[in-house]
């Protein structure tokens, strides 16, 4: 793995018995100071624990209280009504640098002339991944630094986003395809001549990592958060392919509800054993609807996840790996590829030598793996992300 060169380590004094150890990266954001001391850990909040504390007289649960709020906003792309997220950085106090280290987490670059000129800071967008949505970031955005105009989308069909026009389900499918159609006419309407810092999660780092190579000249640098790609798939399966979708285009496709905000954190928590319950009950309110059933009635009220349940039906057309190293060749921006240590048994294919020969066809490739982190790893190591995010696109 190639290291991530501009990133440097020092010890630190010991962690408390309780408190995982971290390695690499993470010993660094341990040691930075902020006006009021240490940085919280990654696995920590400081409103979690002003909420929990004995004798608070509180009875109300912890929920994880955002230090930057987003404004939400609509835009029309491609005939679709998108709800997108827009936060505005920097204007909490900027931590002092430790000595010896890279200005990682300060105003460097772009980002501290926008901040001293007073014209509009730089533009990052964020994709999230499957089954996800924007507020996904927030973690992130609240580590940020330096002064930045962060955007992020909700997908066609996820979150508060249409899945097609006047609906909020799509018709009965959705086309990978639409994806990159949908993020061409973002980015114009966005930033219409300046390429893009673009910083995507899963789903959304494979969507990128294609439009990078088919719109180069729009994107100024991708952060891929384990936007992996797929295993290869042998054509001769594409007959099974086409014949399981339209079977499933017959049956109606449903997602689970919850009777609570407790339930669907609960959820996001078995999905993820690593994340806190204030984030998880943060993200159970962004991540779901209370609505009625068509029943209606007492009592008929449940938490519906905001996601078309059409998101379910398999994609019909096989991933085709030579298209997408394709792509992958053609990108000009630098990238950074951020994964976690462990991969769960569909990813076990990025472990193998045919994948790492993917890997190749990237011509500015840099590669971390964050410590203590899932699949999930925005919401894991939002610390480390966020210092990272800010030195690659500063540096």
């Amino acid at each position: 793995m190639t290291p991530f060169s501009t990133v440097s380590v020092a010890p630190v004094p010991p962690m408390s018995p309780d408190v995982p150890r971290r390695d690499r990266l993470a010993l660094y954001f341990d040691a930075v100071q902020t006006p009021s001391g240490p940085l919280a850990h990654p696995h920590s909040n400081d409103s979690a624990a002003a909420c929990e504390s004995p004798g608070s007289g509180t009875a109300a649960p912890c929920i994880y209280q955002p230090r930057v709020e987003a404004e939400p906003q609509h835009l029309a792309i491609r005939g679709l009504r998108y709800h997108l997220r827009t936060w505005r950085t920097g204007t909490q106090p900027t931590p002092a640098p430790v000595a010896g280290k890279t200005a990682m987490a300060g105003k460097t670059g772009e980002a501290a002339e926008a901040g001293e000129s007073g014209r509009e800071p730089p533009l990052l967008v964020l994709l999230h991944g499957w089954m996800d949505v924007s507020a996904s970031f927030q973690f992130v955005v609240d580590a940020l630094q330096g002064r930045w105009r962060v955007v992020a989308p909700d997908w066609r069909g996820f979150g508060l986003s249409e899945g097609s026009p006047g609906c909020a389900h799509a018709v009965d499918s959705y086309a990978f395809a639409d994806y990159l159609g949908d993020l061409d006419a973002l980015l114009a309407a966005l930033s219409p001549k300046d390429p893009v810092r673009l910083v995507a999660h899963s789903m959304g780092g494979n969507v990128a990592m294609l439009y990078a190579g088919i719109r180069p000249a729009r994107v100024a640098g991708l952060v891929n958060l384990e936007g992996f790609g797929m295993p290869p798939v042998e054509p001769g399966k594409a007959v099974d392919r086409y014949r399981r979708w339209l079977d499933e285009l017959r049956a109606p496709v449903w997602l689970r509800s919850f009777a609570s905000l407790e339930e669907v954190a609960a959820r996001l928590i078995r999905t993820n054993p690593r994340l806190p319950m204030d984030k998880a009950r943060y993200l159970a309110g962004q991540w779901s609807r209370l609505e009625k059933d068509d029943a209606g009635g007492a009592g008929a009220a449940r938490y519906a996840l905001l996601a078309d349940p059409a998101h379910r039906r398999i994609n019909p057309v096989l991933y085709r790996v030579d298209e997408a190293v394709a792509c992958w060749r053609a990108i000009t921006a630098p990238v950074l590829w951020v994964t976690s240590p462990g991969r769960d048994t569909f990813h076990q294919f990025t472990q193998t030598d045919e994948y790492r020969r993917r890997l190749t066809a990237i011509a500015r490739l840099k590669e971390v793996e964050l410590a203590d982190a899932g699949h999930m790893l925005h919401h894991d190591q939002p610390t480390l992300l966020a210092g990272l995010i800010e030195e690659f696109f500063t540096s």
